[in-house]
């Protein structure tokens, strides 16, 4: 049987000037207490830029200026889910607004050299230099059932 493919959107803002990252931690689902990038899943009829303003404004009360696409990622989990998730990365340029706590997320700056990668998804290691860097990406994360990595391939792209 064929895994379902579910879009999805993580929007981040790298204040290069500053030498900052916004993530979020989840408050709440599989998640919890995990820093993060915004997103989630690209709602019907909704484009993917679209998803991710939505998504970055709903979780960290601030709004995107411009944004490019950055990377295309796969996850898979081998036994549990009968899903792939895809998902789609944006770089912020500009934000408007100060980042406030919501219900899913609570925003916070880190310094780039003090990203809490030990309190993150296994594969944030992988991608986000990648992303600080500047560089366009793609690849594929395959997870066990209790969230750890089994194997992952990563690429740098000239353009998206």
């Amino acid at each position: 049987m064929e895994k379902k493919r579910v879009l999805m959107t993580l929007v981040l803002y790298h204040d290069s000037k500053n030498s900052r990252i916004l993530l979020g931690q989840h408050k709440r689902g599989p998640g919890k207490g995990k820093w993060n990038g915004f997103g989630g899943k690209v709602e019907d009829g909704e484009t993917l830029t679209r998803s991710a303003r939505r998504e970055l404004f709903e979780e960290a009360n601030i709004i995107a200026g411009d944004m490019e696409k950055v990377g295309v990622l796969e996850f898979e989990d081998v036994n549990f889910k009968k899903e792939i998730w895809e998902v789609h990365f944006f770089r912020i340029m500009k934000i408007y607004g100060d980042p406030r706590e919501s219900e899913e997320m609570r925003p916070r700056w880190f310094g780039v050299d003090f990203i809490p990668y030990k309190e993150m998804w296994d594969d944030d290691k992988y991608w986000m230099p990648l992303f600080l860097e500047g560089k366009n990406f793609s690849g594929k994360f395959l997870f066990d059932t209790e969230g750890s990595m089994i194997s992952h391939e990563i690429n740098i792209n000239k353009k998206l």
